[in-house]
């Protein structure tokens, strides 16, 4: 799994029926690439496209279907990515191979169901619960802002946050809020609830707020105990 951070993104063109000592250069690039461990690697087969010579290949063109560019992409951190480089570089002697800085934002690696029981823990210590009040109709660009505020959080990898859509209420402007029948155009409060350790609440609180024209946030103290199958390697507790 890579951290979240820096790291580099590989793209390599080649085209299909290219060899490499025997075989076919794409397969011999993805094999070397798996034999490496990079954290993971793609083949796309385009449906049409053009290299240097400006000849187009497409899967229309009978004369031409054998010579489709392929595309092979990999991220990495840095130091793997220069382990790796030198032996491409000598594999693809008629293609192209581009290196970009990027950050991996996230990285899940989900584990293989188990039929044997884990032991469960206890992750217990101080949090923050976040109250975000605003209405259904609020934008944020071209999305209802409470999307977007959802979208932010899960971003920040906040612990969790949770939707609540009201049926009744009114807010600074004291103007009522109510779920009608037949009554699509409306502005129902919406109340957006999260809890997380301190710093992680203070960090969420700066990055929404530039995003509410009109919203109220609330704050208050609250204990996490929280219990889990088995304590995730290096991730401390709540009160670490």
């Amino acid at each position: 799994m890579l951290p979240k951070g820096p790291a580099k993104k590989v793209t390599i063109y080649v085209n299909e029926d290219t060899h490499y000592h025997g075989r076919l250069l794409w397969s011999a690039v993805f094999d070397f690439l798996e034999h490496k461990r990079v954290a993971g690697a793609t083949v796309l087969r385009p449906i049409q496209g053009f290299g240097a010579h400006h000849l187009r290949h497409s899967f229309k063109m009978e004369a031409t279907m054998q010579h489709m560019p392929i595309r092979i992409e990999f991220v990495d951190s840095e130091s793997r990515v220069n382990e790796v480089l030198p032996t491409l570089y000598d594999m693809v002697q008629d293609g192209l191979i581009e290196v970009q800085d990027t950050t991996v934002v996230k990285d899940v690696m989900q584990e293989h169901p188990s039929s044997e029981p884990r032991p469960h823990s206890e992750i217990r210590g101080p949090a923050k619960m976040m109250r975000v009040f605003l209405g259904e109709a609020d934008r944020w660009k071209d999305e209802a802002l409470y999307e977007a505020v959802l979208k932010q959080l899960r971003m920040m990898d906040v612990a969790g946050a949770t939707v609540y859509r009201g049926i009744l209420g009114y807010g600074a402007k004291g103007q009522t809020h109510r779920s009608l029948p037949l009554h699509f155009h409306h502005d129902l409060p919406v109340m957006i609830s999260v809890i997380d350790k301190p710093e992680k609440i203070d960090a969420a609180i700066e990055a929404i707020r530039p995003m509410l024209q009109n919203g109220l946030i609330v704050l208050s103290d609250a204990e996490i105990i929280r219990l889990v199958h088995s304590l995730p390697e290096n991730v401390p507790p709540p009160h670490a």
